[in-house]
């Protein structure tokens, strides 16, 4: 069988096709990828002044130029907040890249973040190392 292109055509280069491992793969490591983020917070609490610190930290260091992060006070918006269904601050909304997720707390835990930003790959449990199901 001969491979195909991304339009179903067979490519007349077979040893050029990707996989779509290969394909997927690659889209992960886009590094070119706007992410679209939105910090819900509450006021100037300690929690809040942390929880934008830890962001900016992180969309600094894993998406220099790639990012834009708009900061939302309920207090002031909280429109927007019961828009986006917020019901904890403080809440870090991924809008874009698909899919959306949302992410509670300070976001003093780094690897977290990257995972939740896919970033990074999740951490295996254990059970799905040694090849058990979880239902």
């Amino acid at each position: 069988m001969s491979p195909r292109d991304k339009t179903g055509q067979v490519s007349e280069h077979p040893e050029q096709a990707k996989s779509a491992t290969e394909a997927f793969q690659d889209a992960l490591l886009n590094k070119e990828q706007q992410y679209l983020l939105r910090l819900y917070v509450a006021g100037t609490t300690a929690l809040s002044v942390q929880a934008i610190a830890n962001i900016r930290q992180v969309c600094e260091q894993e998406l220099v130029g790639r990012y834009d992060l708009e900061v939302v006070d309920i207090y002031q918006s909280p429109e927007r907040a019961k828009d986006d269904n917020i019901v904890a601050v403080p809440t870090l909304v991924k809008q874009l890249p698909r899919p959306l997720r949302k992410l509670i707390g300070d976001l003093s835990n780094c690897e977290r973040i990257l995972v939740g930003l896919d970033l990074h790959p999740k951490p295996s449990t254990r059970a799905e190392q040694n090849g058990e199901i979880r239902q």
